[in-house]
């Protein structure tokens, strides 16, 4: 199994084990799901019946989660246009700056850039559609994944820098 870092943080932002897709040549997709975390009824032998009041009316202490968030442990953060643009300007300097530090070709780094712009781009003319994550240590120069609902409007996908992160194996 492959986890993905962050390039800038060195946290883990995401896995193979989900079917990643590529796009613009520098985003990987990975659709997520909802899932329902905490709850978990532990039996400890005792007679739940015997015991005063029973279990009549527990707390359920559940809550509903996006996997990759949960898996990864994303924080929940939040830009306005100006703000995210500005970040997204430092970050993919950084990139860019990891990339030549990793030798990657004129080519790449082109390729990277001009990738970049359009996914910006897209994400700026939707604004108001999508969530924004930092990874578990919040570092704020880090990279930000981007989250949005599918046409159906409740699969969720995430959005990570490809460029920005590098290949671990488990």
């Amino acid at each position: 199994m492959l986890i993905y870092k962050d390039v800038i943080t060195g946290d883990e932002m995401i896995s193979d084990s989900y079917d990643l897709k590529v796009t613009d040549n520098v985003i990987y997709e990975a659709d997520c799901a909802r899932i329902t975390v905490g709850g978990d009824n532990i039996d400890i032998g005792a007679n739940p019946s015997a015991e005063e009041g029973g279990d009549e009316g527990a707390d359920d202490n559940t809550t509903s989660v996006i996997d990759v968030v949960h898996s990864f442990r994303l924080n929940e953060t939040s830009f306005d246009k100006k703000s995210y643009l500005g970040h997204l300007k430092q970050y993919m300097k950084k990139v860019k700056e990891s990339m030549k530090e990793r030798n990657a070709s004129d080519e790449e780094i082109k390729e990277f850039e001009t990738g970049a712009q359009t996914f910006a781009k897209k994400v700026v003319g939707s604004f108001k559609d999508w969530e924004f994550f930092t990874g578990e240590s919040m570092d704020p120069d880090g990279m930000v994944v981007l989250l949005n609902y599918r046409e159906d409007g409740t699969t969720p996908y995430a959005c990570f820098w490809k460029h920005g992160m590098t290949e671990m194996k488990v």
